[in-house]
């Protein structure tokens, strides 16, 4: 919106929040991000000395080398591919808009309340924070730990200024469309099927948004049964994506499937897991394999190394003869 110079602009500003990146390739920077990043009680969800004890003596020890590599590995000149293209967002949100637009990551930089700080900054004062968390879908673990964290900030801060929250975008016709037009090409070419790949969470991370405690996981379809639920499912969300999307796309049903990527741990996730579906899509004949993220507002390291790199080479070697991830 841009304001006609009649009446004065909005005293208002939009915080945009991604997941995050490593400030560098260098193992201590990762380290220290995954620090950040695991000691989240909603991403893990024990209390705090069992997550200190997992993180500190089974995951940082070993995982920090291997995560570094990996990042080496789809690095940009610019920097993190995920927050490269978050500012580019930034910026063209910002050229559409007279309200100020800051972009803020929920670990590593720039934080929530560096983003935070920039908009109360701004020289004609604000009354308000229109944040946007760029998470397609709801989930303990991403959503609402952005929602969260906000909250915090400005409770520290003592702001004095209302916090207006953008609901998940999973079903909007906008998003819908962008996928679309994300896979039109890709599509008009010859492919036998299209995995959408969505980043998966603990099946306990579901039952833990359920409000009524008693829906998620614990009723027959579940996704297909009314239930107020929904609004905080991210399973549900996401199967009303896929669906809205293959209808709009056009795609038929023998033509795709869905999975889940990313496990972390033994604890039971969504199914079926993306690398145990690469390895049976190929097993089953499939040959020209497309893969898209509609979890991921942005290209990062589960898209680009996690699924363009290791799941392309996983596809491959179980019989596949072209991969294209979109």
């Amino acid at each position: 919106m841009h304001t006609n110079g009649k009446y004065p602009a909005p005293k208002r500003g939009i915080l945009l929040v991604n997941l995050g990146s490593p400030d560098s390739t260098s193992v201590p920077d990762v380290r220290r991000y995954l620090r950040e990043f695991l000691m989240d009680a909603r991403v893990i969800d024990a209390p705090y000395p069992v997550r200190k004890m997992i993180v500190e003596l089974f995951i940082l020890p070993f995982r920090p080398k291997a995560s570094a590599h990996a990042y080496q590995q789809i690095w940009w000149e610019q920097g993190s591919p995920l927050v490269v293209l978050s500012e580019r967002v930034q910026e063209m949100l910002q050229q559409k808009t007279d309200l100020p637009v800051a972009l803020a990551m929920r670990y590593g930089n720039p934080s929530i309340e560096a983003g935070i700080r920039e908009l109360l900054d701004h020289p004609a004062g604000l009354e308000e924070i229109y944040l946007f968390p760029l998470y397609p879908h709801y989930a303990m673990a991403t959503y609402e730990t952005v929602v969260e964290e906000a909250v915090r900030v400005l409770a520290k801060l003592k702001a004095g200024v209302e916090l207006t929250v953008q609901p998940p975008f999973y079903d909007h016709p906008a998003y819908i469309e962008a996928l679309v037009e994300s896979t039109r090409a890709f599509l008009a070419n010859d492919y036998d099927h299209l995995l959408i790949s969505y980043h998966g969470i603990p099946v306990r991370h579901c039952k833990k948004t359920d409000p009524t405690g008693a829906h998620c996981f614990q009723t027959e379809n579940c996704c297909q049964v009314a239930s107020l639920a929904h609004a905080t499912c991210y399973r549900h969300q996401v199967l009303k994506s896929t669906a809205a999307f293959v209808k709009a796309a056009g795609i038929p049903e023998e033509k795709y499937s869905l999975a889940f990527q990313s496990r972390l741990g033994m604890d039971e996730w969504l199914q079926p897991a993306t690398d145990q579906e690469l390895v049976r899509l190929a097993e089953s004949g499939v040959k020209k394999l497309l893969v898209m993220c509609p979890a991921f507002v942005s290209d990062c390291l589960e898209t680009l190394e996690e699924i363009g790199l290791r799941g392309r080479e996983t596809f491959l070697e179980a019989g596949g003869e072209s991969f294209h991830l979109i």
